[in-house]
């Protein structure tokens, strides 16, 4: 049986995963529009690694006897700007999730959930590739700012982007 801080914690997560899929989703449309099919793909890809996420808390809860609670998904925003400015905020909220994670990491311990912290442990390392892996396309499009001819090799590069196993 989950302590009745972390499920609520845990739903909260669930929440945010999915709120960084709706998010996403909006980036991928958003870079159709502005003509990057490329960046667009890999958009579409980590949708359905925030969906992963998600779904792996709600099987983690219903199969420790806790109660899922689905909350209000907050409308994303439709513009991002540039190629570069869109990873920025790539960046910047998958840092958010990170400390979520670290904060639900935290009170499992506090509330003495070991079994729930070391659940959790597979989104520590998550969390550690998503970030990494928006610096590199950060560190990309820097090559970018300074050479127009690099958007469309990192667009093709972004195509093609494996979906989640």
């Amino acid at each position: 049986m989950l302590n009745e801080k972390v499920e609520e914690a845990l739903n909260e997560q669930i929440n945010r995963e999915m709120y960084s899929s709706y998010l996403y989703l909006a980036m991928s449309a958003y870079s159709l529009s502005v003509g990057l099919p490329g960046f667009a793909h890999w958009f579409r890809v980590q949708v359905e690694e925030e969906n992963i996420h998600a779904m792996k808390l709600f099987d983690y809860i219903n199969n420790q006897d806790g109660r899922v609670r689905l909350k209000e998904i907050k409308e994303p925003p439709m513009e991002f700007g540039t190629p570069m400015k869109m990873f920025q905020q790539t960046l910047k909220h998958e840092q958010f999730i990170t400390r979520s994670i670290y904060e639900l990491v935290g009170l499992s311990l506090v509330e003495k959930d070991e079994k729930t912290a070391y659940f959790l442990q597979w989104y520590v390392e998550e969390q550690v590739e998503e970030e990494e892996n928006d610096k590199e396309i950060i560190a990309k499009l820097k090559g970018f700012e300074e050479n127009k001819n690099t958007l469309a090799e990192i667009d093709a590069e972004l195509a093609k982007r494996l979906p989640p196993k």
